[in-house]
């Protein structure tokens, strides 16, 4: 397991848990509005964390955290990413899994298996314009088999969308809404530039704020 990062107590990455996060280190994706650069794009990435390291970790401090949250980078990118839910999993956490879709065996897997307790996925944009706002192409199919399966497990999920020109706008979110039915936990969060993010050009490009994108919530 390639893990790039570990912020050892967070109160707002898993929803009412005392958490601890866990960076995996790759992704399939090239998102360029990405704030992760350094957990996506090989040449910066920097020295890896080993597992078992992360391991005594969880065991020192489980009277003190709740919940671990496994995001990325892309975790289900990772080949052995099963193996590290199953050890944390025996430890007695709760488990939160960031994702963004792409690889819906991976999912059918982990479901299956009961070793996740909330599913977070990120729906990028309108399905046409994936690719675009991906950087790479890739079957939306899978997206909509990943949707479908989030959907009908037996776990806490929720769906959220970055609000970012000129890859994703009203029309774009109103079409997510539609094919999510209107009935799920879908959460929209605007755009904020770093320095760190892949492609800085998007910097310069004027984006929507919070208050625009409350007004779309009320007018959906």
């Amino acid at each position: 397991m390639r893990i790039g990062g570990l912020q050892k107590c967070s109160l707002i990455d898993y929803p009412g848990k005392v958490a601890c996060v866990i960076f995996t280190q790759g992704c399939n994706f090239r998102c360029p509005y990405c704030h992760n650069r350094e957990l996506v794009l090989p040449k910066y990435f920097g020295d890896t964390i080993p597992q078992d390291d992360v391991i005594n970790f969880l065991e020192r401090r489980q009277h003190y955290l709740e919940g671990v949250v496994i995001t990325g980078g892309e975790p289900t990118y990772q080949a052995d990413l099963l193996d590290l839910l199953k050890q944390i999993k025996q430890m007695g956490y709760s488990l939160k899994l960031d994702t963004n879709g792409s690889c819906p065996d991976v999912l059918q897997e982990i479901i299956a298996c009961g070793l996740v307790d909330y599913i977070a996925m990120d729906i990028k944009t309108s399905f046409e314009k994936y690719s675009k706002a991906t950087g790479v192409r890739l079957p939306v199919e899978r997206i909509k088999e990943s949707i479908a399966l989030i959907r009908g497990a037996n776990v806490k999920y929720e769906f959220r969308t970055t609000v970012v020109r000129p890859f994703c706008e009203f029309e774009d979110i109103h079409k997510i809404v539609v094919e999510l039915g209107g009935k799920q936990a879908y959460k929209l969060q605007p755009f904020k530039a770093t320095e760190k993010i892949i492609n800085p050009n998007i910097q310069s490009i004027d984006q929507f704020n919070e208050h625009e994108i409350e007004s779309w919530k009320a007018k959906i």
